[in-house]
Formats: structure tokens, C-alpha cells, sequence
């Protein structure tokens, strides 16, 4: 019987075939600084001519679990998927622009790690909670660049903020 050898996994090696990322310890671009960093685009896949996907993490540390800002996409779906630790995740419904955001609607559920959550088009969100005091890395779908060119993100007045309660 013939042998192959395991070969160690590097971009240049694996490149005729894919691409690949670790989404545990990203090492990419990021946007965003400690308690939420966000390794954007680390890996891609053509869907059609006109739309590439991508994935990226978002990294979380645990920070006061305060919602006080809100964004959403209005072209495309999201999908995220806690990889180390479970997760808290706010979502309201979309809102028409210019309309005032629906906090009263804003509601909060905890995503065991593991579960892929889909986000629709311009439900309002933003990076999930950790849980624990280790960092949380949470896998994150989006087309190509939505980040830049299909996402408005609005502070929420101090007044109107949010405290999560367990």
C-alpha cells in the first residue's frame, strides 16, 4: 500500500486547494480595540460573481454587561457561532430609517458555544457578550466588506442604555 505523509497546514502549502483560518487565535487585521476586537475577512468563499463571503471573530472579553450600542445591516444576513464559551447576544427588529431604534423590543438571549445563530437583514445587534473572564471568540459570516459598506452602528443615549440582568 502506498503512503502519503500529514503535512503541516501553512498558506503557501495549502493555497492551490483553499484558503483556512484560525479562528481561535486570529492572526489578521483587526478592527476595534480590547474589550472587542474584530479580525475581519480572514477567510473567503465565492458564493456567485457577485457576492463573496467571509469569515471572520470577533474576540470579546468580558466588559459591563451594558448595551450601549446597536448596529445593523440592511442588504445582508449575519451568521455568528461561539466557538470557546457560551455567549450573550442582544437583537431588536429592524427599523424603518430614521425611525428611533425599538429598545423596547430589545431582547437578549444566551447562545450555548457551538450554536450557529443567523442574524436577518436589519435586525439591530452588536458583539455578544463573554460570559466568563477568558476571552470569547465567535466565528462571523458576512458578505465581503459589509462591515464597511452595509453597517450603521448608533450609540445609545446613556439614558436609554440597557443593563442585561442574568
Amino acid at each position: 500500500m502506498k503512503k502519503v505523509k500529514v503535512e503541516q497546514l501553512s498558506a503557501q502549502a495549502y493555497a492551490p486547494f483553499g484558503t483556512y483560518a484560525n479562528l481561535i487565535n486570529p492572526v489578521a487585521y483587526k478592527l476595534g480595540e480590547k474589550p472587542v476586537e474584530f479580525y475581519r475577512d480572514m477567510a473567503q468563499v465565492d458564493v456567485s460573481p457577485e457576492m463573496m463571503l467571509s469569515y471572520s471573530t470577533v474576540r470579546v472579553e468580558k466588559r459591563d454587561m451594558v448595551i450601549d450600542l446597536l448596529e445593523s445591516h440592511s442588504k445582508c444576513s449575519e451568521v455568528l457561532l461561539p466557538l470557546d464559551n457560551d455567549m450573550l447576544l442582544q437583537i431588536a427588529p429592524a427599523s424603518a430609517p430614521g425611525d428611533s431604534l425599538p429598545l423596547d423590543q430589545l431582547r437578549v438571549f444566551y447562545v450555548p458555544k457551538g450554536t450557529l445563530i443567523t442574524i436577518r437583514p436589519g435586525m439591530w445587534h452588536w458583539a455578544p457578550f463573554a460570559l466568563k473572564d477568558e476571552p470569547l471568540n465567535v466565528m462571523v459570516n458576512l458578505p465581503e466588506r459589509a462591515y464597511a459598506n452595509d453597517c450603521t452602528v448608533v450609540e445609545i443615549e446613556e439614558e436609554d442604555r440597557r443593563k442585561i440582568e442574568m
